[in-house]
């Protein structure tokens, strides 16, 4: 959004003029529906979708360019996926909360400035809290699912609005109110609480009747702990047993930061209302997709990631949320909308990248995947090393089974493929990086563009990677590790899989491979963990395990 101060007349008819030349110019240039089906079918192909599945709608303006499912809504009972059925979309939800605010802040209800004293009178520091500062995650204030261990059992109870809060609001910031920005779900939850105070109803209710009902969204909706919606999806994740039902959630804990059902064809309309204008007041929605203050270097309005994809602006935001993830894009310069909606977490389709693509191509300006080159093993292993973007984010390049991977602190492995001299490629993602060398041509850091675009994060190389020797234990060894650890925080299961591979699995998440460096110390090698073993009579009893700075006592069972 670009606000035109005080024009000449002629300027501006020449600037209409051009932008009527632009946009006629750009309409020859689309892709038809035609093309887009055959591009989006190929892309879909090749992520040879079994199981759980994904919906996906493209379209631009009121005109659908693809529509369409792979996979099943039941595994179980055979069920296939359709465009028509319902998920769970988790963090998109933020943008439904957000909107309703603003039409709260429209009717002269509420102020951003206001503090969260005025409507919540006994939570701490609320003086200092504004509104503005929960919508774009800049209040400091300690993000509930970020608590060990809360997604395990505590996540399951049924809460009031004000239980909720409870569980959050006397553990210590993460920051002063203004002074940083941090993802946080409970900011969410606690506009949901204002929408409360402000309207007399439910946080819920208000926004079905003031966002929901005028935007016509018939199957967007809150869904309770029982309510029956007809066409929901069973959610899906994966287990040491492979795939399963999704671990059980109290939907009245996701609140305004993530409890909303949808299809592909409401948050499509969604898009429709919102980005036209039809919800809220050019003023809020201006200040909804401008990243002002602290969030302005994470790109975060309100409940809205701004962006752009192939050079052209876009707004998106996804979410995820036990057995579902979640994807709606816009870009305005076309209304072009991209839906994607999974009933499954864990290994399988990478939703971002496919949005991308999708994206750039509708726009006229599709994604070509890079070509690989071939670089000897020799020069890859001396890009090894540690990398740092600040005191809290690190990444490692490493060199691996011939493969250079690229593993940030606390996250996975991702294979790097060679594009370029000191260039590569996220193997199945938009991401790529390029090696910084000094005058002397020694390594000195590198340029990030997590979207393949834009400007660049700069990592500057801080040191060499450890060395690391892994060993083969014994059958013996591995059943000496073998069982369920457990502290207040985090619960871990040691297992060994069926081809006889050590195994370890957090609750709620997909089992990671684990390797020795010693009969009692584990290397996770899907992240940066360790687990080091406290031995007794040669069967394990404790586990200490380590991720960057947090260090954890588990006992065993």
């Amino acid at each position: 959004m670009i606000a035109i101060q005080g024009p000449a007349l002629k300027t501006l008819s020449i600037g209409l003029l051009l932008a009527g030349l632009s946009a006629a110019s750009l309409a020859q240039t689309l892709p038809s529906a035609a093309e887009v089906k055959a591009y989006a079918d190929k892309l879909l192909d090749a992520q040879k979708i079994e199981g759980p599945g994904v919906a996906v709608l493209v379209a631009r303006d009121k005109e659908v360019l693809y529509r369409s499912a792979r996979g099943m809504a039941s595994v179980e009972l055979g069920v296939p996926l359709s465009a028509d059925h319902v998920f769970r979309i988790g963090s998109v939800t933020k943008q439904f909360a957000a909107t309703a605010l603003l039409k709260l802040i429209d009717e002269g209800r509420a102020k951003l400035d206001d503090p969260l004293s005025k409507y919540l009178s006994s939570y701490p520091q609320g003086e200092k809290i504004t509104l503005l500062q929960l919508l774009n995650h800049t209040s400091g204030v300690k993000s509930y699912t970020s608590i060990p261990g809360y997604m395990d059992q505590p996540i399951r109870r049924t809460l009031t609005t004000a239980q909720l809060i409870d569980e959050f609001k006397n553990l210590p910031v993460d920051f002063q109110p203004g002074e940083g920005w941090l993802y946080n779900n409970s900011g969410y939850v606690l506009l949901g609480a204002v929408i409360e105070a402000i309207s007399g109803k439910p946080w819920h209710e208000y926004v079905k009747e003031a966002v929901l009902k005028p935007a016509k969204l018939a199957r967007t909706q809150y869904p309770g702990e029982d309510l029956l919606i007809k066409g929901m999806v069973t959610g899906y994740g994966y287990g040491p047993e492979g795939l399963g039902v999704a671990d059980y959630l109290s939907m009245t804990q996701p609140h305004a930061a993530g409890a909303l059902v949808s299809t592909v064809d409401d948050l499509w309309h969604w898009n429709q209302a919102l980005h036209g204008g039809q919800l809220i007041s050019q003023a809020s929605y201006k200040r909804m997709v401008t990243p002002e203050g602290k969030a302005a270097a994470s790109n975060y309005g309100f409940g809205i990631m701004t962006g752009t994809l192939r050079g052209q602006t876009l707004y998106q935001h996804g979410g995820g949320i036990n057995g579902f993830i979640s994807s709606l894009s816009y870009l305005p310069q076309t209304k072009t909308t991209v839906v994607l909606l999974r009933n499954a977490m864990g290994p399988g389709v990478d939703l971002e990248a496919v949005a991308q693509k999708l994206g750039a191509f509708a726009i006229g300006k599709p994604i070509v995947d890079p070509k690989p080159i071939a670089v000897p093993a020799d020069q890859l292993k001396a890009l090894q090393g540690i990398y740092a973007k600040d005191e809290q984010n690190s990444r490692t390049l490493s060199f691996v089974d011939g493969k250079l991977l690229s593993t940030r602190s606390g996250g996975r492995p991702f294979p790097l493929v060679p594009i370029g001299k000191d260039e590569f490629a996220f193997e199945g993602s938009m991401a790529r990086i390029a090696i910084e060398r000094d005058a002397k041509g020694g390594l000195s850091g590198l340029k990030f563009w997590p979207n393949g675009e834009g400007t660049p994060e700069v990592w500057k190389r801080v040191g060499d990677l450890p060395r690391v020797n892994f060993i083969e234990l014994n059958e013996a060894q591995k059943d000496a590790l073998l069982g369920e650890y457990v502290s207040p925080q985090i619960q871990i299961k040691v297992f060994k899989d069926a081809k006889g591979v050590l195994r370890g699995q957090a609750a709620g998440q997909a089992p990671f491979e684990l390797k020795a460096t010693a009969p009692d110390q584990l290397l996770v090698v899907e992240v940066d963990a360790k687990l080091g073993f406290v031995m007794v009579d040669g069967r394990a009893s404790e586990m200490q395990f380590s991720q960057g700075p947090a260090k954890l006592s588990l006992k065993r069972r």
